[in-house]
């Protein structure tokens, strides 16, 4: 869930950034707020390193996907397997843990 809710946070910089709002940056602020409590968490039962990569990795690969389908980003196949190597490697760390 804190993966997702840094996923809606990026999704809200790049809404704020193109429309300067209280209701764009409000929301901004409300998705970290939330993706940080999730993170706090997720690590009271994870590895610090675990979590956070993890964290970090659905981060990266949502905002790619986000900006492929919502920004008009390249869809390049290679970027599609990137994305793959990133979510599978944090799919990893949380098995190994």
């Amino acid at each position: 869930m804190a993966g997702l809710c840094e996923m809606m946070g990026v999704y809200m910089i790049s809404k704020y950034n193109n429309e300067k709002n209280k209701k764009n940056l409000g929301l901004l602020i409300f998705a970290f707020t939330l993706s940080f409590a999730g993170l706090a968490y997720a690590m009271e039962t994870l590895p610090m390193g675990t979590a956070y990569a993890i964290w970090t990795g659905i981060g990266a690969a949502g905002g790619a996907l986000l900006g492929m389908f919502f920004f008009n980003e390249s869809k390049d196949w290679r970027r599609v397997v990137c994305i793959m190597l990133v979510l599978g490697a944090a799919v990893m760390l949380k098995i190994l843990s």
